[in-house]
């Protein structure tokens, strides 16, 4: 069976979700991260503000990483998140996952687990839907 797998994503957790025939796979993934608060004005070279966003960047990195980790069998994974983290992640899902399919990539506010594992078997259900149909021609 193919695995399709979900992915909703921000700065502060993942949720992944793995559709499987005998159950669904939920997983949260932290990132133990305080809030990350940007200045206005002028930086200066080696300042406290550099220091923090490079410490914040690699956090971010480690994280990713993480997450990144989960979805090492997957064959199409759907990414899903509110803000700039979904994006920062396909980045970095690039460096780590060469050859997985990213079958879309979404925006979606805050959801609940069975918000997340609705809107993944849907999709998939659509996206699989689609290929059945343009196999029957």
């Amino acid at each position: 069976m193919k695995r399709n797998m979900g992915v909703w994503i921000d700065h502060r957790r993942a949720v992944i979700v793995s559709l499987r025939d005998q159950g669904d796979e939920i997983r949260e993934v932290p990132s133990n991260m305080e809030k990350h608060i940007r200045f206005s004005g002028g930086a200066q070279v080696d300042s406290a503000d550099d220091k923090r966003d490079m410490r914040f960047t690699g956090h971010l990195h480690k994280y990713y990483d993480k997450v990144v980790s989960y979805l090492r069998d997957a064959d199409s994974i759907l990414i899903l998140g509110p803000g700039e983290a979904k994006g920062e992640f396909v980045k970095r899902m690039k460096v780590g996952l060469a050859g997985v399919r990213i079958d879309d990539i979404e925006t979606a506010d805050k959801m609940t687990y069975h918000q997340i594992v609705e809107k993944v078997r849907e999709h998939f259900l659509v996206s699989d839907a689609k290929i059945e149909k343009g196999k029957a021609f």
